[in-house]
């Protein structure tokens, strides 16, 4: 199952690429110690910045050229960059042979109109034990890509800077720069060790989500069920629950993304600070990764964001069909493919053209029904809890696509033309995402805390693994009749009922849907 849900994701990045003087950097020196006595977030505690930011005024003349303007405003992050795993891995047209970003993918990065990304740390393999291409265990794949992202940070410092903190953002959009925020995706990357957190978070990563699409050692997925024998722990084991607390001390975001209905409420019941969901749905979509109603509610309850994916096959059923289609019928010939050509992307690609080319073009949605799904996130969770931000020119991308300031201009005037103010459109583009890292800082600065002299040191040990109750042996599952995207996606869990004030247990409403 694996093996499929590689190549699946494989393809689809591959699929997406057929569809469409240096200025010193004022962050801390990235060979120093982010922390020395006292950290950086009680040192110098960032005030809270609410959006939208002051008052209205008057726009041009057009809605074009309002857009223009509030486009150029905005601090907007695109909350997901696959970029790190590209540099490792290759990619088409964005990485060069030798692991260096093409000038194309730099003019990409300075033209998408987005004042920075969050550059996903993607360790996709679910066991700290599982080794990384490059030798290792989860951290050291970790490890292997930040140093990637690193690397090309320091080569293209007229174009990109390490952001460490709000602040840095900021910095980054007056200089003209863009702001290179680090998110680890897949929580099993620390190898169940919150000193191996603390190192990352000194390394430059500020957010991490606590699962990718499989269980790990402490937290379960929403995609645990595909992977048969896995221990289950109803959500967060306790030492998931310290790694939670751990995060929201030292300042990095905790990232509900992925992670199952039961770990989602733990999160809720443990968080002190906001959360984001930094590349799921509502659910209005029909993707497993959908976040509900109520999820959408207990978000904004926290004062967290969730950061509206732009993935075509989450936003449109019908563009999903088309793509599964696809899958089913080529599905085990390009896996043949990916076999013969042991990861030749290029290859791949080129197959992948022809085949389309037989089959007639498939049409993405378009970008007016990305602001469908903000519209449910504002009515249900209020225009201060979402953003528009998350895999911008990545995998199937929409019609007119986001990968440019055309594309998010494009947005911006379709939401002038339903109605948004000035002000909350600022908020979408970027000013609501800020406000959560800058609280994120704040309430790090509260604890009155040093990074590592005050932090836990708990691991979690062999022996307290062995003690966790094991299901009985599974049978092999069979494999799927093809590598459909569909295919990936388990059935829906038995939904877990909610708490109410009294206690008693509260079956959730039937239209909502519990997964991520």
């Amino acid at each position: 199952m694996r093996t499929s849900l590689s190549l699946a994701l494989l393809t689809a990045a591959t699929l997406a690429a057929c569809v469409h003087p240096s200025t010193p950097a004022e962050s801390p020196d990235l060979f120093a110690p982010a922390i020395d006595e006292v950290g950086p977030w009680a040192a110098a505690a960032p005030d809270v910045v609410e959006s939208p930011p002051g008052p209205e005024t008057p726009g041009p003349a057009t809605p074009e050229q309002r857009a223009a303007r509030l486009r150029a405003k905005g601090t907007l992050v695109d909350g997901h960059s696959a970029l790190p795993s590209l540099l490792l891995g290759g990619a088409l047209d964005r990485v060069s042979p030798d692991h260096e970003l093409t000038a194309a993918e730099l003019d990409r990065i300075k033209a998408a109109g987005t004042a920075g990304e969050l550059f996903s740390i993607h360790v996709s393999a679910p066991s700290s034990q599982a080794a990384s291409p490059l030798g290792g265990g989860a951290a050291r794949r970790a490890l292997d890509l930040i140093d990637a992202t690193h690397r090309q940070i320091e080569r293209h410092r007229d174009t990109l800077v390490l952001a460490r903190s709000a602040r840095d953002v900021r910095r980054a959009k007056r200089e003209g720069r863009v702001a290179a925020l680090l998110g680890i995706e897949g929580g099993h990357a620390i190898e169940n060790s919150l000193s191996a957190l603390r190192s990352f978070y000194r390394l430059g990563v500020r957010t991490m989500s606590l699962t990718d699409t499989t269980t790990n050692d402490w937290a379960d997925s929403a995609g645990g069920a595909l992977e048969p024998g896995v221990v289950h722990h109803r959500g967060l084991s306790p030492f998931g629950e310290a790694v939670v607390r751990e995060m929201q001390r030292i300042g990095m975001l905790v990232d509900v993304s992925h992670a199952s209905d039961s770990t989602f409420q733990d999160v809720m019941k443990v968080a002190k600070a906001p959360v984001i969901a930094s590349s799921s749905m509502h659910a209005g979509g029909h993707r497993r990764r959908s976040v509900d109603d109520y999820m959408l509610r207990a978000i904004a309850e926290n004062g967290g964001i969730v950061l509206v994916n732009s993935w075509a096959l989450f936003l449109d059923e019908a563009y999903a069909e088309q793509s599964e289609r696809f899958m089913q019928k080529y599905g085990a010939h390009l896996k043949a493919l990916v076999e013969r050509s042991q990861g030749d992307t290029a290859a791949l690609r080129e197959e992948i053209e022809k085949l389309r080319a037989q089959e007639g073009p498939m049409k993405p949605p378009s970008l007016s029904r990305l602001v469908d799904h903000i519209d449910h996130v504002v009515k249900i969770a209020g225009v201060e809890h979402v953003s528009l931000g998350s895999s911008f020119g990545e995998l199937e991308v929409l019609q007119e696509g986001l990968a440019s300031n055309d594309g998010l201009s494009t947005v911006t005037l379709e939401l002038i033309r339903r109605g948004y103010s000035e002000g909350d459109i600022l908020s979408m583009l970027g000013g609501n995402f800020m406000r959560v890292l800058e609280r994120a800082e704040a309430y790090a600065a509260s604890t009155e805390t040093t990074l590592s002299g005050d932090g836990n040191p708990r691991q979690l040990s062999a022996s307290e693994l062995r003690e966790l109750p094991r299901p009985p042996v599974a049978l092999p599952l069979p494999e799927p009749p093809l590598l459909s995207p569909r295919a990936l996606v388990p059935p829906p869990p038995t939904p877990v009922a909610r708490p109410t004030k009294g206690g008693a247990p509260e079956p959730p409403p039937p239209e909502l849907r519990l997964s991520r």
